[in-house]
């Protein structure tokens, strides 16, 4: 027969079990979280080393005319003060072209909903300025994307000039965790942290990634573009960690913009 001593420490072994159970789920739950967390923090840290890295604070020193042709090297990039004027039409769609050396990559931009946007790719694009830049960043854990967009390869890299956000309402209402989901297949801008602070610096999604709604998505991946990506994702990161350099090295080696 059970004594009533037994009965309480068999009560209490109970109770703190099922405490233990709770902890470890919280716990559980506070890594996903963070793991969201960092991995969208990261995205913002690199983006945000190009703005201050190409003076889109202050300003660039070196001016350069807005008509000189950059070279198809890493290092080429126009400066500007001001974003360039605009001289899309705003009622367009534009296809971006990416040739890879991993595959082709191709989405549309709609200058209605991302003026700013496509008007900065177009000029970029026009001028060379990602010709021959590496995709620098891939991202295997939280969030699932690979960056691009920066001339010198590094996150540090930029235009010299930022650019609005747009769109951001495009993915739906955040919900009660502070995000949206970034369907794979989208192409959205890294930032700053800041508002208002794009540069050249684009994510390409090939996983759905839960994000907060303060990145622009402006375009997306066709299917073909979409599986090239997924291939680079399943050679993974240098060093076999989550974010990094991509194993299989990603290099644009032209990227073209026309109107639709």
């Amino acid at each position: 027969m059970v004594s009533s001593e037994q009965r309480r420490r068999q009560l209490a072994r109970e109770k703190f079990e099922r405490q233990q159970q709770r902890r470890e789920e919280a716990r559980r739950k506070a890594r996903r979280r963070n793991t969201v967390i960092a991995a969208a923090l990261a995205v913002v840290v690199a983006a945000g080393g190009a703005a201050y890295a190409t003076g889109a604070f202050s300003g660039d020193s070196d001016k350069k005319s807005d008509t000189a042709s950059p070279s198809d090297s890493p290092s080429a990039q126009p400066s500007a003060s001001a974003e360039p004027k605009m001289a899309v039409d705003a009622k367009a769609k534009y296809g971006m072209s990416l040739k890879t050396n991993a595959g082709e990559v191709t989405f549309v931009m709609d200058a209605a909903k991302t003026p700013h946007t496509a008007n900065s790719f177009k000029y970029l694009a026009d001028k060379g300025f990602f010709n021959n830049t590496k995709c620098h960043r891939l991202t295997t854990q939280g969030i699932y994307v690979l960056q691009c967009g920066d001339p010198q390869g590094t996150g540090q890299g930029g235009p010299g000039y930022t650019i609005p956000d747009e769109n951001l309402t495009g993915l739906g209402k955040a919900g009660a965790d502070g995000t949206v989901t970034y369907p794979a297949g989208t192409v959205a801008m890294a930032n700053t942290g800041q508002p208002h602070t794009g540069g050249s610096q684009f994510f390409l999604v090939y996983k759905d990634s839960k994000l907060p709604p303060t990145y622009t998505p402006f375009g997306t991946m066709d299917a073909a573009g979409l599986k090239a990506v997924e291939d680079v994702a399943k050679e993974g990161v240098e060093g076999g960690s989550g974010d990094g350099a991509p194993k299989k090295a990603v290099t644009i080696e032209k990227a073209a913009v026309t109107k639709e």
